[in-house]
């Protein structure tokens, strides 16, 4: 997901997130992006050799194979869940059974789990790395998962013979739980069931993913990380166990979900899957709004703002009702629960989409809020649809309430206060990380750039397309305010992981400098159409799958035919600056006089290599532009070009394309006036 001090996520991982103008709106603009002032230093020149050498990736085999598929032995576990749940007085009880699969080639002598609520404790690791009060925080003294039961049933395999429940060993070290197994799981399509009852006290403020939030009408609760997951063994560590810190997100199994929760009766239940029994907690009103909202392009209410805790909105009865639903092939579940909420929805492609939130969500002051928010989810549902994968879920939520944007699979989590073009920035974003990582299964602690910069690249164009023509994060990702960001001290590469990171490093290296990666590889490299046709087969060949950074660039570099090794590895392994410099021009003139030319000497002067584009503005008033592929940097870090006329201005990257960490020494002579693009 995405957060960023004091922001939502992705959006204000950015540094500077603009308020977005929609449907009239007077919004305030951020400032631009300035250039500066001084040339910056000259960075040690390009090793042409290093440059262009092959990449350093894990060699290909029968699981992962060299053009970036997954290849003809791929495996991936499966973990099914069935938990019964219920919130009663700001506290969780439930039982979860949990099906493992072990598709693996090996033995497994334990499994691993996920117990995230135990980071609230003030003695957890995280309260060591971030300290009260931070954003990752809300430590509070009973925090963390009651484990009452745990038990262990052999289904398949060698194990299984009678059936019987095992009370296992177990040992929990912070967030993280291994259950000894009594006898090795065998590989191969070895199943078991582990069954775990847990509960534990809703923090208020649950490191802004979860928690809850008292508004007027109600308590709004956002579970998320509300139950003990597995932790994904795959075919490069095995094990992928670590302790939740709070700023490093998740890695997870795909499989199915059948959760029922049991919540006071005034409440509204929103959740990841399709709700199977809605004729037992909805009125009949309801479910005819929901019924016609489904075929609607219009959003539609369900509980309208006057409903909202009147009793003939819930039905008839004084008990506690049970909510269930059933999610399939998705790799995590959360939920919502509130007597406070207003709740629309539309449809689309018959896919439901829906918000809930408080009336003080509604829109004030001449600027629009959550009553646009069924709106907007519906633009991007549709947007990254037809752009890049069909939604694969029947339904699509945005839930309000105090987290500042976080992502699940059907259903996200966004800023109650959010207003104008910024609810719609957050929506976007949150629910593109649909694509990334709830369908393509990325390893998020890891590497965050393939899950929040990826999501980050697909919000410019989402937002270009919501205003007809202007991108939503503005300056944040011109290659002006790149240029600067890579200019800073102390950078660290891009493939850094999540928790290696400070928050203000996470905004740029997980989602702003991934995003402009992206963005200049589909404008200025490969062009729109052989990038889309490689980042779709992206998509397509790891959805519901785990890709490695390798699988990414080999299918990049297999689908378009292009080497890109050169690329890759200075945007995302290095920390390498851009400086493409005019160093010399002289007009060489050997006899006879006719046979005159113009030599134009330009340097690359950064460690960064990226193709080259001049315009050359000639004595007789007339101009030209060449543009020059990567490849005349492969021998030196010095190119000639030659024109034959004589020139009065030359000027690198008219159009300010690339993140060129110093503009003085990209002109030479006066009055060039580029075009410029993207703010820079």
């Amino acid at each position: 997901m995405k957060r960023y001090p004091a922001f939502s996520v992705a959006l204000l991982a950015l540094a500077t997130l603009a308020w977005l103008p929609v449907s009239g709106q007077e919004t305030e603009a951020a400032a631009p992006v300035r250039e500066p002032e001084t040339p910056a230093p000259v960075a040690e020149p390009a090793d042409p050799g290093a440059a262009f050498a092959p990449l350093d990736l894990p060699d290909p085999n029968d699981v992962r194979a060299a053009n970036g598929a997954p290849g003809p032995a791929y495996w991936q576990q499966r973990v099914d869940y069935v938990i019964r749940a219920t919130l009663d007085n700001d506290r969780i009880t439930g039982t979860e059974t949990v099906t493992y699969v072990n598709h693996s080639p090996d033995d497994l002598t334990s499994l691993w789990l996920q117990l995230d609520q135990n980071l609230f404790k003030p003695d957890s690791y995280g309260a060591a790395r971030y300290g009260e009060g931070g954003r990752f925080g809300g430590f509070f003294k009973d925090a963390g998962f009651d484990l009452t039961a745990v038990t262990v049933r052999y289904v398949e395999g060698e194990a299984a013979r009678g059936g019987e429940a095992f009370v296992p060993e177990y040992r929990v070290e912070d967030t993280m739980m291994e259950v000894l197994l009594p006898e090795p799981l065998s590989a191969e399509g070895g199943t078991l069931q582990l069954t775990i009852d847990f509960s534990f006290e809703i923090p208020e403020t649950g490191a802004d993913r979860m928690g809850r939030l008292k508004m007027k009408r109600g308590t709004i609760y956002q579970l998320a990380q509300w139950y003990p997951r597995l932790f994904t063994y795959d075919d490069v560590r095995g094990w992928n166990h670590s302790p939740f810190l709070g700023q490093g997100e998740w890695y997870l199994e795909f499989g199915d979900f059948d959760v029922e929760i049991t919540v006071p009766r005034e409440m509204i239940v929103v959740a990841t899957g399709e709700l199977r029994n809605p004729e037992e907690v909805l009125t009949p009103a309801q479910l005819r709004r929901l019924a016609e909202a489904r075929t609607s392009a219009e959003t539609l209410p369900i509980v309208g703002r006057d409903e909202v805790g009147k009793k003939e909105s819930r039905p008839e009865g004084e008990a506690p009702l049970t909510w269930s639903f059933r999610a399939e092939r998705v790799r995590d579940f959360a939920f919502a629960a509130s007597k406070a909420f207003v709740w629309d929805a539309a449809g689309w492609n018959d896919v439901l989409i829906m918000s809930v939130y408080p009336e003080e969500s509604i829109g004030v002051e001449g600027f629009s809020g959550w009553e646009r928010s069924t709106e907007y989810l519906r633009h991007s549902v549709r947007y990254y649809s037809e752009q890049w994968y069909p939604y694969p879920y029947p339904v699509a939520i945005n839930v309000a309430g105090l987290a500042l944007g976080m992502e699940y699979p059907m259903i996200v989590f966004c800023a109650y206060q959010a207003r104008g073009g910024f609810l719609f920035a957050v929506t976007d974003h949150e629910i593109g990380h649909t694509w990334f990582p709830m369908i393509v299964g990325s390893d998020e602690r890891n590497y965050p750039w393939m899950d929040e910069g990826f999501d980050t690249f697909m919000n410019w164009y989402s937002g270009i397309a919501f205003t007809e023509g202007q991108p939503i994060l503005a300056d944040a990702m011109t290659p002006a305010a790149i240029a600067k960001a890579m200019r800073g001290e102390d950078l660290l590469p891009m493939i850094t992981p999540a928790d290696s990171l400070s928050e203000e490093a996470l905004g740029l290296l997980a989602y702003n400098k991934p995003g402009a990666m992206l963005l200049l590889l589909r404008e200025t490299v490969l062009g729109p159409d052989i990038f889309d046709e490689a980042f779709r087969a992206y998509i397509d060949r790891w959805a519901y799958k785990h890709p490695q950074p390798a699988d990414f660039i080999r299918t990049m570099e297999d689908v378009s035919g292009e080497d890109l090794d050169w690329f890759f590895r200075g945007w995302i392994y290095t920390t390498a600056t851009l400086d493409q410099a005019v160093a010399d021009v002289k007009r060489n003139c050997p006899a006879p006089a006719s046979d005159c030319v113009t030599e134009v000497t330009i340097e690359n002067r950064g460690e960064l290599v990226m193709p080259l584009e001049v315009r050359f503005v000639y004595r007789d008033g007339t101009e030209e532009t060449y543009a020059f592929p990567v490849d005349i940097w492969r021998e030196s870090d010095v190119y000639v070009a030659t024109v034959e006329k004589p020139v009065k201005q030359v000027q690198i990257d008219p159009d300010r394309k690339l993140p060129d960490v110093s503009r003085a020494n990209n002109v030479f002579g006066r009055g060039v006036v580029g075009r410029r693009s993207g703010g820079g």
